[in-house]
Protein backbone atom coordinates (compact mmCIF):
# COMPACT_ATOMS: atom_id res chain seq x y z
CA UNK A 1 0.00 0.00 0.00
CA UNK A 2 1.65 3.23 -1.15
CA UNK A 3 1.22 6.05 1.33
CA UNK A 4 2.02 9.71 1.04
CA UNK A 5 4.61 11.22 3.33
CA UNK A 6 3.26 12.08 6.75
CA UNK A 7 0.17 9.89 6.64
CA UNK A 8 -0.67 6.84 8.71
CA UNK A 9 -2.87 3.90 7.75
CA UNK A 10 -6.49 4.29 8.89
CA UNK A 11 -6.94 0.84 10.36
CA UNK A 12 -9.26 -0.15 13.20
CA UNK A 13 -8.32 -3.81 13.48
CA UNK A 14 -5.21 -5.90 13.83
CA UNK A 15 -1.76 -5.18 15.19
CA UNK A 16 -1.42 -1.71 13.61
CA UNK A 17 -4.80 -0.32 14.69
CA UNK A 18 -4.47 3.48 14.75
CA UNK A 19 -8.15 4.27 15.20
CA UNK A 20 -10.75 2.94 17.63
CA UNK A 21 -13.71 1.01 16.34
CA UNK A 22 -16.99 2.91 16.44
CA UNK A 23 -18.29 0.78 19.30
CA UNK A 24 -15.29 1.65 21.47
CA UNK A 25 -15.40 5.41 21.01
CA UNK A 26 -14.34 6.17 17.43
CA UNK A 27 -11.15 8.17 17.93
CA UNK A 28 -7.43 7.72 17.49
CA UNK A 29 -5.65 5.29 19.77
CA UNK A 30 -2.56 6.33 21.72
CA UNK A 31 -0.58 4.17 19.30
CA UNK A 32 -2.14 6.02 16.36
CA UNK A 33 -1.31 9.41 17.87
CA UNK A 34 2.30 8.28 18.41
CA UNK A 35 2.49 7.10 14.78
CA UNK A 36 1.10 10.43 13.57
CA UNK A 37 3.62 12.38 15.66
CA UNK A 38 6.50 10.26 14.28
CA UNK A 39 5.30 10.86 10.72
CA UNK A 40 4.73 14.60 11.35
CA UNK A 41 7.52 16.07 13.50
CA UNK A 42 6.36 19.09 15.48
CA UNK A 43 2.76 17.82 15.65
CA UNK A 44 0.87 18.62 18.86
CA UNK A 45 -1.84 15.99 18.35
CA UNK A 46 -3.07 14.44 21.59
CA UNK A 47 -5.52 11.71 22.55
CA UNK A 48 -9.06 12.42 23.73
CA UNK A 49 -9.76 13.89 27.16
CA UNK A 50 -11.83 11.09 28.67
CA UNK A 51 -11.22 11.28 32.39
CA UNK A 52 -12.36 13.60 35.12
CA UNK A 53 -10.81 17.08 34.87
CA UNK A 54 -10.77 20.20 37.03
CA UNK A 55 -12.74 23.09 35.60
CA UNK A 56 -10.46 25.70 34.07
CA UNK A 57 -7.60 23.25 33.48
CA UNK A 58 -5.94 22.81 30.07
CA UNK A 59 -7.72 19.50 29.56
CA UNK A 60 -11.12 20.98 30.38
CA UNK A 61 -10.47 23.73 27.82
CA UNK A 62 -9.48 21.12 25.20
CA UNK A 63 -12.69 19.21 25.93
CA UNK A 64 -14.82 22.36 25.70
CA UNK A 65 -13.16 23.28 22.40
CA UNK A 66 -13.64 19.80 20.93
CA UNK A 67 -17.27 19.71 22.02
CA UNK A 68 -17.91 23.09 20.39
CA UNK A 69 -16.25 21.99 17.12
CA UNK A 70 -18.06 18.67 17.03
CA UNK A 71 -21.38 20.40 17.74
CA UNK A 72 -20.78 22.23 14.46
CA UNK A 73 -20.24 18.87 12.76
CA UNK A 74 -23.56 17.71 14.18
CA UNK A 75 -25.24 20.63 12.41
CA UNK A 76 -23.33 20.07 9.17
CA UNK A 77 -24.01 16.32 9.07
CA UNK A 78 -27.57 15.81 10.36
CA UNK A 79 -27.58 12.19 9.15
CA UNK A 80 -24.63 11.36 11.41
CA UNK A 81 -26.13 13.41 14.23
CA UNK A 82 -29.34 11.37 14.08
CA UNK A 83 -27.54 8.01 14.17
CA UNK A 84 -26.50 7.10 17.75
CA UNK A 85 -23.93 4.65 16.34
CA UNK A 86 -22.16 7.13 14.04
CA UNK A 87 -18.46 7.80 14.60
CA UNK A 88 -19.28 11.43 15.39
CA UNK A 89 -21.79 10.57 18.12
CA UNK A 90 -19.57 7.86 19.59
CA UNK A 91 -16.54 10.20 19.70
CA UNK A 92 -18.62 12.91 21.40
CA UNK A 93 -19.78 10.35 23.94
CA UNK A 94 -16.17 9.33 24.59
CA UNK A 95 -15.16 12.98 25.08
CA UNK A 96 -18.19 13.40 27.42
CA UNK A 97 -19.80 16.17 25.36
Amino acid sequence: MAMSRGSIPKTTTGKGANYRKTKSGAGMTAKGVAAHRRANPGSKLKTAVTGKVKSGSKDSKRRKSYCARSAGQMKKFPKAAADPNSRLRQARKRWKC
